[in-house]
Formats: structure tokens, C-alpha cells, sequence
């Protein structure tokens, strides 16, 4: 297997494991929608920083690394920080 096959396999279970987290979250937030609706806008707010911040420094760090970029995982990146100032647009527009 070569390196870049590895690392797209390794990207792949990356992107798997984040969706899956994802989904797992979003059932536990239905599960909890009465008692989480007073908290949306501060835990989405955690969750919009963090998530931004650590995609931003693993992006940075494979950039110094040897690491093979695959395609789709650089426009993954991209349309993910695209979502995220849109749901930040969303939260703004909301409050007002």
C-alpha cells in the first residue's frame, strides 16, 4: 500500500468517525431538546469555536508535515469552514 493510499484510508476513517459523532450528538441533543433548548446558542457556539480551531491547527499541521493532501479532503475543509460562517450568519440573523 503506498503512502498516499494509506493516508486517504486514514482520512476516510477520520471523516467516518466525525460524522458518526455528529449523528451520535445530534440523536443525544433530541433525546435532550426540552432540557437543552435554554443552552442552544452557547453550545453551538462551543461547538462552532472548537470544531474551528482544531480543524484550523490539523490543517496547519499537515501543511508542515510530509503528509499527501488528497482532493477531497482539502474541499471537505473548505466546505466546512464555508458551513460554518453560514451557521454563524444563521445565529447572528436569529438574534435579531
Amino acid at each position: 500500500m503506498t503512502n498516499s493510499t494509506h493516508i486517504a484510508r486514514i482520512k476516510k476513517a477520520e471523516l467516518l468517525s466525525s460524522v458518526g459523532a455528529g449523528v451520535l450528538g445530534a440523536g443525544i441533543a433530541l433525546l435532550l431538546a426540552n432540557s437543552l433548548a435554554p443552552y442552544v446558542i452557547p453550545i453551538l457556539l462551543l461547538g462552532l469555536i472548537s470544531h474551528a480551531t482544531g480543524m484550523f491547527q490539523k490543517h496547519g499541521l499537515e501543511q508542515q508535515g510530509e503528509a499527501v493532501r488528497v482532493w477531497w479532503a482539502e474541499a471537505l475543509y473548505w466546505f466546512c469552514w464555508l458551513a460554518l460562517a453560514a451557521l454563524l450568519l444563521l445565529l447572528v440573523v436569529r438574534q435579531f
